[in-house]
This record gives C-alpha cells, structure tokens and sequence, in this order.
C-alpha cells in the first residue's frame, strides 16, 4: 500500500528558490508523495509562482495562501493540518532555500516507514555536517543553541532544533498541533519536545545542511529572542507531565 506523504514548503520571498527546490523534489520519483507550499502573501511574486506549479503537476502540487506573515510556526502549523486532514500519512516539514537535501527524503521515509513517529533530518548526528561555506561564529551558534536547549530541556536528539523534520500522522495527534504556542523557530524545538513527552518515537538521519541558494534569511531579532525564552518556558509548563 502507498504511503502518502506531503512535504509542507513555507514560503516568503523565495520566487528564485521555489520552482528549482520543487523539481528537485518531483525528480525523485517517490511513490505518494506530494508538495504543499504555503506561502505567507509574499510580494515577490512566489505565490503566484506556486500556483502556476500547482496548475502544472495537478494532484501532486497544491498551495495554501495566508494573507498574515505572523511567524514560521504559525505556517507550518497551518501547512501540516491541511496535509493530515487531506489524508497524508507522513508530513515533513522542508525550506525552500536548499539548506535541506531533498535527496534526504527517501531515508527519511524509509525510517518512518521502520516505526520512528518523528525522523530528523540531522546536521548533528554521526554522518551530519555543515556546508563548509558556513562561517565560524554560525557553526559556534548553531551548536550552543542546541546544547542550550537539550540542556534545558532534556530531548533525545542530537539536533533538537533542525527545521528539516518528518511525522506520522500518529505523532502529530500526539503533539496535538493545536496546542503549540510558538510563532517563530522555536517551534521546531516546541514539536520535538512534546512528541518526546508523549513517547513518540525519534530517530535522526544524517543531512549536509546546506548554504541558502538564494534570497535571504528570515531570522530576526524577535525570532531570536523567542528561540532564547520558549525551552524555559516549556519547561515550567510541563514540567512533572508524562505527555505533554
């Protein structure tokens, strides 16, 4: 039986990255697997883009347009219960500027399919890495933000706060993704923290996080702040519960 899989793409600006990224994904040839691209009212021209993919591969490419760009988690949020509720049985969250390796996808699927509820697409299990154009003061970033939020908060993965992800749809029942209260990128540790208090499984595959291809990075200020106060705030919240 085909297991269908949508690969939920958020998108703000990314009319250069988006029909390159696309193709890539449709290259591969998975059985079930389609995209769904929800993009945030970007002024670039990317929705448009879309909806002319979307037009081109009937079926296998749809778009969720929002008029608000209120936050990356809100996106996703918005992305992953269109996916369920249409009849996916594995999600998997991806960007759209190549820093995650669509060839991944097919271990990823692979370890989904083995009975792991989340699969991680890791920069920083055995095999990960970092593109070597990434600067030093980043990779000295990305390993403190990760150390900082394990420390607190104790989640068995070795990147607990990768954005290249893939949950059955088990799992998401499980998270409950209405019940998620980050806007920004700390969703991605807000996710992975509820599923592992609810039990679910976690398994990381190796990635070569990549370089942006084009446009640039969404990471603000506030995003950043968020990212610092969330893994202490989910701690206080759930703190003594078995399930989230």
């Amino acid at each position: 039986m085909t297991t269908n899989t949508v690969v939920v793409i958020p998108t703000y600006n990314e009319v250069e990255n988006l029909p390159r990224i696309v193709q890539e994904i449709l290259n591969l040839e998975i059985d079930g697997l389609g995209i769904l691209v929800v993009d945030d009212g970007s002024p670039d021209g990317t929705g448009e883009v879309a909806d002319k993919l979307a037009q081109t591969h009937p079926g296998v490419i749809s778009v969720l347009h929002r008029t608000t760009k209120d936050g990356l988690g809100r996106a996703y949020r918005a992305g992953m219960s269109k996916a369920v509720a249409d009849g996916a049985d594995l999600v998997v969250q991806m960007d759209a500027d190549f820093s995650h390796p669509p060839t991944a996808l097919r271990d990823m699927i692979e370890a989904a399919k083995n009975g792991a509820g989340v699969v991680i697409g890791s920069r920083y299990t055995v095999g990960g890495s970092l593109d070597d154009a990434w600067a030093a003061h980043r990779r000295l970033l990305s390993k403190w933000a990760n150390f900082y939020v394990k420390t607190i908060l104790s989640v068995p993965a070795a990147d607990v706060t990768a954005g290249f992800n893939l949950w059955s749809k088990e799992a998401l029942a499980a998270v409950g993704l209405e019940r998620i209260e980050s806007n920004g990128y700390s969703f991605q540790v807000e996710m992975k923290y509820l599923a592992s208090k609810a039990g679910v499984r976690i398994v990381e595959v190796p990635i070569r996080f990549g370089q942006r291809a084009a446009g640039e990075s969404k990471m603000s200020i506030n995003t950043q702040l968020e990212s610092a106060w969330m893994p202490w705030r989910l701690r206080a919240k759930h703190r003594g519960s078995a399930n989230g």
